[in-house]
């Protein structure tokens, strides 16, 4: 089979991450694979956030972790070390897929170079708020930005689930 086939089939999400930090090397290789997502008439709407400072991602992880309504002390990315945030500018009519393809490549490319992930919501109410607003300044990055999503990078602690069967009626053909 295709290598590429066979990531697409084998990527699963991690919800348990190690401490390890993503070598750098791959950590571009993932950030590039991210740029190169197809958009709406080529219009690149996304940017990509790559948050590897500890401080910076346990406040992000604090700030979706209130958004979600969950538990004083959950961790909504699951320990993971690199968080990549997408964003996509909003006058851009397919902002929203753009952005989402942008996470698919993220997240393929991280199985690719062996690397794990999983895709946190919240992005869009995270951006919305003056927590969000204001690291975005803080970040020196102007426009009208949607939060997309969280790509949560690492290496898991724990073997991964396996793929669920894939429903019957997935596919029709005419």
């Amino acid at each position: 089979m295709n290598e590429t086939l066979k990531v697409l089939e084998s990527r699963r999400s991690c919800r348990n991450f190690k401490p390890d930090m993503v070598e750098q090397e791959k950590l571009d290789a993932i950030l590039k694979a991210g740029t190169y997502a197809a958009t709406g008439m080529g219009r690149q709407s996304p940017i990509i956030i790559a948050v590897t400072d500890k401080k910076l991602r346990d406040e992000i992880s604090e700030e979706n972790r209130k958004i979600a309504g969950a538990g004083e002390g959950f961790d909504p990315f699951y320990g993971a070390p690199v968080i990549l945030i997408v964003l996509a500018d909003k006058s851009v009519v397919t902002h929203i897929y753009d952005g989402s393809l942008v996470m698919g490549n993220l997240m393929n490319a991280a199985e690719s170079l062996g690397v794990n992930s999983i895709w946190i919501h919240r992005a869009k109410e995270e951006f919305e708020s003056d927590f969000g607003k204001a690291l975005l300044s803080k970040l020196g990055i102007e426009g009208d930005y949607e939060g997309i999503g969280h790509c949560a990078l690492g290496y898991a602690a724990e073997p991964l689930n396996e793929a669920a069967a894939r429903k019957g009626n997935y596919v029709y053909r005419v």
